[in-house]
């Protein structure tokens, strides 16, 4: 009766002392991080519902999205242009890319997964992620965070302000009024 807790507690420590660990404490500065920054980043997101060159297509849509008022089902992709200015020659920043859904009964309300990406400068190659809730059609600034990136934005986040600089009802097409406000390394 005596042998067999050692025999146990030789079994345990000898497994337990082979198994590799899943995950270690790493200080900061070996992937990276330095002083924290706060930014702030100011921009139009293009939404091209029509003409040549669409940049929103819609991959999926309910039964009931035809009936109801709010689109309720309905699912589009984007690959929306990011201008410095409203008009869409000014200077392309980057993309909006990702999806957004109808995902409000009652109102036009948009579940929104989004990276924008940078395609200018120190920013080149990096996102930001933003997933959040959309009232379009609200007069009122729309808030959203951000809550990820990559490239120098590793580990961000903030959050993002939008309001509608215009909309025209009969193409569908819109400028948005981004302005995200954003910690990163």
């Amino acid at each position: 009766m005596f042998i067999f807790p050692i025999i146990f507690t030789f079994l345990i420590s000898h497994a337990s002392a082979n198994d590799s660990p899943f995950y270690e404490e790493i200080p900061p500065t070996s992937v990276g991080l330095q002083k924290e920054k706060f930014s702030h980043f100011h921009f139009y997101f293009h939404i091209l519902n029509s003409g040549p060159k669409p940049t929103v297509v819609e991959v999926a849509r309910a039964s009931i999205t035809n009936t109801s008022a709010s689109f309720f089902g309905r699912v589009e992709i984007a690959d929306d242009p990011l201008t410095v200015g409203p008009e869409l020659e000014s200077k392309l920043v980057g993309k909006a890319q990702g999806m957004y859904g109808f995902a409000d009964q009652e109102e036009t309300g948009l579940v929104m997964i989004f990276n924008f990406v940078f395609t200018v400068g120190k920013f080149n190659g990096s996102t930001l992620t933003m997933v959040g809730r959309n009232l379009v059609f609200s007069p009122d600034v729309r808030e959203m965070p951000i809550v990820g990136g990559s490239g120098v934005f590793r580990f961000a986040r903030g959050y993002a302000q939008v309001k509608t600089y215009a909309f025209n009802a009969t193409s569908g097409n819109s400028v948005l009024d981004y302005n995200l406000y954003v910690f990163h390394y």
